[in-house]
């Protein structure tokens, strides 16, 4: 690859990047301020989005909406739930908006649900169970963003 323009490459990559993530068009150099929009409407989740919850046979996708460069403190992204229900232990609070569908989270003993334009809060230290009995799409927002850890 001798010779390639690095400006372009990264110009025609950004490019890319926020047209499958559905973004706006970011300035040819990234803004000093950073903020960024991305258009959820039309934001889906891909195979590669595929969560691995120890079950194959679970319908579950997750996909950041922001990397940890962008947002390393607060994390959000997209999650899809299909017909499924898998345990869980947040090391981490979290709050999630329900799109579309109906998300349920079971709890000691109960189940707490959320529809379209609903929001949950899900304290750090929680032991529960992520369920959906048809499909739901939502926004999950973390604290800390690199909830991994």
């Amino acid at each position: 690859m001798a010779d390639v323009d690095k400006s372009a490459l990264e110009k025609l990559v950004r490019q890319v990047l926020l047209e499958k993530l559905g973004g706006t068009p970011a300035p040819e150099r990234p803004a000093a301020h950073g903020v960024r929009a991305v258009a959820v409407p039309r934001l889906d989740v891909r195979e590669e989005d595929r969560l691995d919850t120890g079950n194959s046979g679970d319908r579950v996708w997750t996909r950041d909406l922001f990397s940890l460069e962008e947002a390393p403190r607060l994390g959000c992204g997209l999650m899809v739930m299909e017909q499924t229900t898998f345990p869980w232990k947040l090391t981490y609070d979290e709050m999630d908006y329900v799109i579309d569908g109906r998300l349920d989270i079971l709890v000691g003993g109960e189940t707490v649900s959320a529809g379209p334009g609903e929001v949950i809060h899900i304290p750090r230290g929680s032991e529960i169970q992520f369920s959906a009995k048809g499909k739901v799409r939502f926004l999950y927002f973390v604290y800390p963003a690199d909830w991994q850890k």
